[in-house]
């Protein structure tokens, strides 16, 4: 573990920032560049180490030109109870050395639950961003870590008026929620001409529309193998289309160790690669004709891209997006997945019109500063 702590000026706010996934690295970027260019705050950011290898972590620090964490605790992989409680071990160390005035915690990972847990029992506030998302499966580790977060803060940033209802309902004071938006919104605002510009489908040999994506990573589908037999089948199933699939290592290990990986490389219409950029994702996501995941970020960047959605769960906590139309919960039923696909391509052009008169519950794309401007009007002391 190596850590180093910025020094603090006299009437800072100080704010350490706990993450450790991809999708906390990007949602989180809009955020550490207004603090690091706010001269009222001084942000420390410490990486768990939760995500280690280039392609789920750095290159998502060098994407978004982010400057190195101050701390990186490099945890590692391990069972959810040996992963949490590493980071908390090593996260107490670093929070007793710093003294943050707040701690904050995006997203739903276990570096989410761990920093707030550590935080909190070190008496430091904790405030969630992307607080009150409810999927009501505690079968979901990232269920239990969303609950469990949210009632260790004190400040609960909510990205949709669901989302604030649904705290309510669990008895948090009215007075603690802020419904800012979404950061993920505001990143994508900010990166779709970058996105634009990647060449990704040249480099896959794919046509815009002519394609399906397609992004496994959730416990309940790669570890269940009933569950990753199914889904495979049904993309097996849509050969008369391209199906691009970026695989993430976790789910590659899996597919290898239950010999569907061959399966997959036999068929001629699957495009099998390793995990993709940022930039390059958006551009995926934006060109095709629909996309297929149980990736909660996908759901919502297929919503704000106006593309088509299949979900490959049994519920989402992103409800507005199924409510709205532009999302397919299926779980892992093949002639389901099969059957709404093909009713998508043949139904396209409607569809496409449809999904562009959509509103967006998701805010205005300036989530950040609205957190940003409600931690420094807020009592928390300053260094």
């Amino acid at each position: 573990m190596s850590y180093a702590c910025g020094r603090k000026k006299l009437g800072k706010l100080t704010v350490a920032l706990i993450l450790g996934a991809r999708p906390q690295i990007i949602k989180s970027s809009p955020l550490i560049r207004l603090f690091n260019a706010d001269e009222q705050v001084h942000l420390s950011v410490i990486h768990t180490g939760q995500h280690y290898d280039y392609e789920m972590t750095q290159v998502f620090f060098d994407e978004f030109s982010l400057p190195e964490p101050t701390a990186n605790l490099e945890v590692g992989s391990g069972s959810h109870a040996q992963q949490t409680a590493k980071i908390m071990s090593r996260l107490e160390p670093v929070l007793l050395e710093q003294k943050p005035a707040l701690v904050l915690v995006p997203g739903d990972t276990n570096s989410t639950l761990a920093g707030a847990l550590t935080a909190a029992k070190l008496n430091i506030p904790v405030a969630h961003i992307e607080a009150g998302a409810r999927s009501y499966d505690n079968r979901m580790p990232e269920e239990i870590n969303r609950r469990l977060t949210d009632h260790c803060s004190s400040m609960l940033f909510t990205a949709t008026k669901v989302c604030s209802e649904n705290l309510l309902k669990e008895g948090i004071r009215k007075e603690s929620i802020h419904q800012v938006g979404d950061t993920m919104y505001e990143v994508l605002l900010q990166q779709l001409p970058k996105a634009e510009k990647t060449a990704i489908l040249k480099q896959l040999a794919v046509q815009p529309k002519a394609y399906a994506l397609l992004t496994l990573h959730r416990q309940e589908n790669v570890d269940n193998f009933e569950n990753l037999k199914r889904i495979i089948a049904a993309v097996v199933r849509l050969e008369k289309l391209a199906v691009v699939f970026p695989v993430h290592p976790r789910t590659r290990k899996q597919l290898c160790s239950s010999n569907l990986y061959s399966k997959l490389e036999e068929q001629r219409h699957i495009k099998l690669v390793e995990p993709v950029s940022y930039l390059e994702n958006i551009s995926l996501i934006k060109n095709a004709c629909f996309v297929m995941t149980d990736s909660g970020g996908v759901q919502k960047e297929a919503f704000w891209l106006k593309t088509p959605c299949i979900t490959l769960r049994e519920n989402t906590e992103w409800v507005e997006t199924v409510q709205l139309g532009a999302n397919h919960l299926l779980g892992s039923d093949t002639d389901c997945i099969v059957n709404t696909a093909e009713e998508i391509i043949r139904n396209a052009e409607a569809l496409d019109k449809k999904l562009a008169k959509l509103p967006n519950p998701f805010g205005d794309g300036l989530a950040s500063q609205k957190i940003l401007e409600t931690l420094k009007t807020s009592r928390l002391p300053r260094c």
